[in-house]
């Protein structure tokens, strides 16, 4: 079976390539899209230019979206937005030629390029995408270092309404909510459409909370308006006598919900603005929305388990190329600090 690779570095010549197998019709993961890839590099560029790697077999195409960086190395076109990244496919049913595909992108990125390091993060582990890049990296001749980089947090609720899933939260919780709506005046709106005014709401409500300065206001703004466009977009505003005080930024789409952002006042704490919010959220989706899963986004944080069901890994993929000196510097590098560490070395 033939296989045709090539690389882009500009957008608009992957959509003309594409055909539209990157669009939203063709990509059910909000992660997979061009438009995504787009927005990130427009934003929040996380090298200096893009590379994007195609390989092609009759009607099956698997995407790489890499960035280039200053030392000449590859990393994933991602950002802290990213909640998932992972080689992007269309017309591809059968693993084997997912394999073939991407094997076939690290050998011509290992041969032609001659690039001497490639990092991937965050990788999801529970859907294969980790130990396909794996494989086919090592097929391709690449020295490869898995390890841990955080994980995602979900709850499965397949026809689930809210009553049942708060039911199996913990009585702490339950309990803690109850007892701050009884004390407080508060209200709860949930927009599916987008408005400068209600933006605004967010935008405060961040920077009156305990984060830090938001990575990229432009993108979220730009993805907000987007999603809201597309029908996707969920954004909670919990106000405390008419002021808001906790915003979360969701997105509900092919019966899957995900959290991207969430903040509250900090002046407000002690009405617990931002887990009444969520409580409000949660019954939205499930009840209005009917998701049959929740995606609580990346990091261990200790609350999200009272919210969520499980954790699912996600890795950090270090591809070295050992016909460069600095490919198996590195690599000895990374190896030996996975053993100081206690980490298995694949």
């Amino acid at each position: 079976m033939w296989v045709k690779g090539e690389y882009f570095d500009d957008f608009d010549a992957v959509e003309a390539a594409a055909r539209g197998s990157l669009d939203r019709t063709a990509q059910p993961a909000l992660f997979n899209r061009l438009e995504w890839f787009r927005r990130t590099w427009a934003h929040c560029p996380p090298g200096v230019r893009p590379l994007v790697a195609r390989a092609v077999s009759e009607k099956a195409q698997c995407w790489l979206f890499l960035a280039r960086q200053q030392d000449g190395s590859l990393t994933a076109l991602a950002s802290w937005y990213t909640l998932a990244f992972q080689p992007v496919f269309s017309g591809v049913a059968d693993d084997a030629l997912k394999l073939r595909l991407l094997t076939a992108i690290a050998k011509r990125v290992r041969g032609t390029l001659k690039v001497k390091r490639l990092a991937l993060a965050p990788v999801p582990v529970e859907d294969g995408s980790a130990a396909l890049l794996a494989t086919a990296f090592r097929r391709a001749g690449w020295k490869v270092v898995r390890s841990s980089a955080t994980v995602n947090w979900i709850a499965d609720t397949p026809e689930i309404s809210f009553a049942r899933y708060w039911s199996a939260r913990p009585g702490e919780l339950r309990s803690t909510v109850a007892r701050k709506l009884a004390k407080a005046q508060i209200d709860f709106d949930v927009h599916t459409t987008f408005d400068a005014v209600t933006w605004k709401s967010y935008e405060v409500i961040y920077k009156e909370s305990w984060k830090p300065d938001e990575g990229s206001a432009d993108f979220l703004r730009a993805m907000a308006a987007h999603e809201a466009a597309a029908g996707t977009l969920r954004l909670g505003i919990a106000k405390l006598d008419g002021r808001p005080v906790a915003a979360q930024i969701w997105t509900v789409e092919n019966g899957s919900a995900i959290i991207h952002k969430l903040a509250y006042v900090e002046d407000a704490a002690e009405h617990s603005p931002g887990t009444l919010l969520s409580a409000a959220m949660f019954e939205h989706v499930l009840d209005k929305d009917g998701v049959s899963l929740i995606d609580y986004g990346t990091g261990n944080d200790g609350y999200k388990a009272n919210w969520m069901d499980r954790a699912r890994p996600l890795e950090h993929l270090e591809m070295y190329n050992p016909r460069t000196i600095g490919g198996w510097v590195g690599w000895a590098r990374a190896t030996l600090g996975n053993l100081v560490r206690g980490r298995s070395v694949d």
